[in-house]
């Protein structure tokens, strides 16, 4: 299980650590912010429902899914020339594998489904995306509302938040962090490496004058990240023409 599934797991024990830290951190520093405005604490169970809670943990969700799923339909069309995250720039370049195992039921299916099935990774970082950014809002509203009254305002409607810059502030300042790690990892695997990480190219390759992945021998890993994404998009399943 660990040697099939290790990289999964550490992925998982490692959203939730963090997650858990966020919690509390943001229990304590939520609560010590009421208490300097002579408002009353909220314990642990109503942090979570809290705007303040929800806001910051689907503001970042939201860029995370944005982020992916553009890469994922970017490189579908755009290269990079010489990054270990780009597709070749010539289409004969590429590998067309058939990964051993049974043909995906959609496959075999056809039509509609085959369709669906070819565009389903896109079309689920699309969905997480769009409801990652509605609970973003829905907290970032209750926010902003348990602030205002709290200082004898009216409170602003869900509507008129969407369209604040306070809200959209919270939405960009998240998404051009996440598109400048995604240019940073493109741009330098151009000319860096790092030994036996799956993400870039082996240490003895040079970008190729023509672009793209560089040849590698057998026993080296292909390109992850948002390479391991892309290679998915381009391997043949079983059965697919």
């Amino acid at each position: 299980m660990w040697r099939r599934n290790g990289l999964s797991i550490v992925l998982f024990l490692l959203l939730a650590c963090f997650l858990v830290g966020q919690v509390w951190t943001g229990f304590l520093s939520h609560n010590q912010e009421l208490r300097e405005a002579h408002r009353a604490g909220l314990d642990l169970w109503a942090y979570l429902h809290s705007g303040h809670f929800v806001s910051a943990t689907f503001e970042n969700w939201e860029s995370e899914f944005l982020q992916m799923g553009m890469y994922v339909l970017i490189t579908v069309r755009l290269r990079q020339k010489g990054s270990a995250e780009s597709r070749p720039l010539k289409g004969e370049q590429e590998e067309n594998r058939i990964l051993p195992g049974p043909t995906p039921w959609a496959v075999r299916k056809g039509g509609i489904w085959k369709l669906l099935y070819g565009h389903s990774l896109a079309i689920v970082f699309s969905i997480l995306f769009v409801g990652s950014f509605f609970l973003h809002l829905a907290g970032s509203w209750r926010a902003a509302v348990d602030e205002q009254v709290a200082r004898g305002l009216p409170a602003p409607t869900c509507w008129g938040h969407l369209w604040s810059s306070g809200f959209w502030f919270e939405s960009f300042q998240n998404w051009q962090s996440e598109f400048l790690a995604v240019l940073a990892l493109v741009v330098l695997t151009i000319f860096l490496r790092q030994k036996d990480s799956a993400p870039v190219q082996t240490l003895g390759c040079a970008a190729q004058p023509d672009g793209g992945l560089n040849p590698r021998p057998a026993h080296s890993r292909e390109p992850a990240f948002a390479g391991s994404l892309q290679w998915a998009l381009r391997w043949r399943t079983p059965g697919e023409g």
